[in-house]
Order: structure tokens, then sequence, then C-alpha cells
């Protein structure tokens, strides 16, 4: 019987509880981060999001989503990866963990190219390809080059800042250009999904999405934050902390870090929402020392409330139930978006204020956790999970 990686399945028997709770708290964090997106919030002008009938609430909720959501999710999304490869090799050859990889990259592929724009799995899969090229390093080693690329991205951003060196330039002007050839401009964008009523439409929307999301990737140096915290993952994994909650500091730990990493991430929010008035630089740095500690400071919280408790109590077995299903229910809610906000169904997008949009996804995600517990009564995995194990090993295996 095998652990899995982080959107992996693993037998019931075998796994733990409180990394099934995080998959499941991380995928409540990633629908908050993801719905503007597909409710097309995000995709209005300053000028368009005032004129709301919720703008004022929006304005708050604005600032809480990135003091509190932005980024730390996929962090800690990032960490169970990590975790569950050092799992994963407890069982499995590197090889076999490779042709996962390649399964997760032909999944993530078709999810960018045929159903949302916003994908993550693609990242995650060469991320976790370049991770098994690690395998061999000494913990310290690990721990170093971690840091190192978690901190990277700040240095290539002072490049561009103060040198012009724009490595994503690039892929921004190829993004327009599809975008130009697709017929979206400026003007059509925010509306381009809400009016496109047919699949076509839709479509060429998003082949210059997997542009825009290959430009994010880029400018943003997903790849290297990704690789780090898969890093540390490993390294949490490799030495069993989630089998050994007592014995780590969890409540000093909160108790030193908690009050100045919620200050820093105030002050991320606040240049994050005021379009980093000082500089591109400062406001990676922010981003660094704010999202990352404070995504560890959510992960601490949780396992020292779930250390407290002798058995694992209704709260963390119903969040444990989608987080079984992560890779079923993350693609899930790219469909359930595109229903409700796109013109291939209800055509919601670009009518309803954020925190409307922010209650529709947390109303999802408690639909998943009812269906994900109905489903695990009558089956060991998710549907996309028994796929991917299928194609992994090449039958069920026990």
């Amino acid at each position: 019987m095998n652990q899995s990686v982080a959107m992996g399945p693993t037998l019931g028997r075998e796994r733990h509880v409180v990394l099934d709770a995080l998959r499941g708290l991380a995928l409540l964090g990633i629908a908050l981060a993801n719905f503007p997106e597909f409710g097309l919030w995000t995709f209005l002008s300053s000028e368009e999001q005032s004129l709301q009938s919720t703008a004022d609430a929006d304005h708050i909720v604005r600032f809480l989503q990135y003091m509190l959501v932005d980024g730390k999710f996929y962090t800690i999304f990032s960490l169970l990866f990590g975790i569950g490869f050092a799992l994963f090799l407890s069982r499995h050859s590197r090889g076999r963990f490779i042709r996962r990889m390649v399964l997760l990259v032909i999944i993530g592929a078709l999810h960018l190219l045929f159903i949302w724009s916003g994908d993550i799995l693609l990242l995650y899969a060469i991320g976790g390809l370049l991770l098994t090229l690690f395998v061999g390093c000494k913990d310290r080693t690990l721990l170093w080059l971690a840091g190192v690329l978690i901190l990277l991205p700040v240095g290539l951003d002072a490049l561009t800042e103060f040198c012009g060196i724009d490595f994503a330039a690039p892929f921004y002007e190829a993004w327009w250009r599809e975008a130009s050839a697709q017929g979206i401009t400026e003007e059509n964008f925010a509306v381009w999904l809400r009016d496109a009523d047919s699949y076509p439409q839709m479509f060429a929307f998003l082949s210059q999405g997997a542009y825009e999301r290959i430009w994010e990737f880029v400018s943003g140096h997903r790849l290297p934050k990704v690789l780090g915290l898969f890093m540390l993952g490993y390294l949490m994994g490799k030495r069993r902390f989630y089998a050994r909650l007592t014995e780590l500091p969890l409540a000093s730990f909160l108790r030193w870090c908690t009050l100045p990493v919620l200050l820093m991430s105030g002050i991320y929010a606040w240049s994050a929402i005021n379009g980093q008035p000082w500089g591109l630089t400062i406001h990676s740095l922010l981003y660094a020392v704010s999202v990352i500690p404070l995504a560890l400071c959510y992960v601490a919280a949780f396992c020292l409330l779930y250390a407290r408790n002798p058995h694992p109590s209704s709260f963390f077995t119903m969040l444990a139930a989608p987080g079984r299903m992560a890779l079923t229910n993350y693609i899930s809610q790219s469909l359930i978006g595109i229903l409700l906000f796109y013109g291939l169904g209800f055509g919601l997008g670009t009518q309803f204020g954020l925190i409307y949009i922010e209650l529709t996804a947390l109303i999802v995600f408690l639909i998943q956790i009812v269906l994900s517990r109905l489903w695990l009564r009558y089956f060991r995995f998710g549907p996309l999970e028994w796929l991917w194990r299928i194609c992994t090993y090449g039958h069920d295996v026990c």
C-alpha cells in the first residue's frame, strides 16, 4: 500500500488525518482565492468595481483577502506536496514518482488549455519533477536551498526595478499577440467569458489565457517559490513532523510569530491594494516575510489544535473528506465556476461584488464537504484520484 503526493490517494488506514484535513483547509483557501477570478470581479477596472452596490464592503474584503488569503493556501498545498513526496519515496521509487508527475503535467495542461486559465497543477508537476533532482541532498543543504529559492524572487524583482531586466516581457508580448489574434482587447477582456455562450468562444479566451498564465508564472517567479516550499515540505516529511506533533514547539512558535507576521501581512495587503507604492522590490520582500510565515502560522495553529485532541474530532474528519479528494475537488471548483459565471452557464460574471463571490466560494466548499463524505462512504478514492492511480501503477494497487 502506498502513501501519496499532495493530491494523491492512499488507503484509509494508512492516512494521517491531520494531513488530509490540512489539504481540505487549503482547498477552502484556494476557493476563496480563485472565485473572484471565476466571478470575473478581478477583471473589472477599479472604477467598475467602485460602482457596485457592495463596493464599501468589497474594499474591506479585498484588504482581508490580501492579508489573510492571498498566497497562504497555495503555500500550504506546496508544503503538503513536499510531505507527500517524502511519503511516496518511503514506499516507491523515484522513477514511479516521475511517472506520476508526467501524468500530472498532462492533467494540468488539459485543465489549463480546455477548462480554466488559472491552473496550478502544471506548475506543481514541473516543480515535482525538479524536486526529484534533490533527493540525495543533506537536510541542511535542502533547508539552505529552500531559503535561497524562496528569497530569489526579491533579487529578480530588484533586477527588473533597478536594472530594467524584465524576464517576463517576452511572455507578456506573446500573451497580447495571441489575445489580439482572438479579438480580445482590454475593452472586452472583463466581459468576454460572461458573454461567451458557446465553447468555441470560451476556448478563444482560454487559448490566450494559457499565454497569460505562463506570463504570470514568470513575472511572479512562481517556480522558485514553489520548489523552495516543496523542499521545506520534503524536509518535514522526512522528519515525520506530522506524526510527532506533540514533540514540536508549536505553541512557542505561535506565541512569538503570530502578531509580527500579522502586522507584516497587513502592511503587505496595504501595499497590494495601493499599487505597491514602495516599489516592486519592497513589495516582493513583504510577500516573502508575510505570506509564507503566515501560512506556517496557520499550519502550526491547525496542528496544535489537532494534537490537543486525543482522537480526531468531527471538525478534522469533516475537512479531511474533501482533502482526500483534493484533485477531484480542485477541478470541480473550476467546472462550478464556469457553470455559475460564464456565458456557457448562467452568465453571472461581473454582476456580483466581492463579498457575494466569497460567500459563494464558501457555499461551494461546504457542498464539496457533503459530497466528498458521501462519495467516500462507497469508494476509497475520488474519481480523478482513482484514474491518476490507475495510470501511475497500471492497475488498482492495494
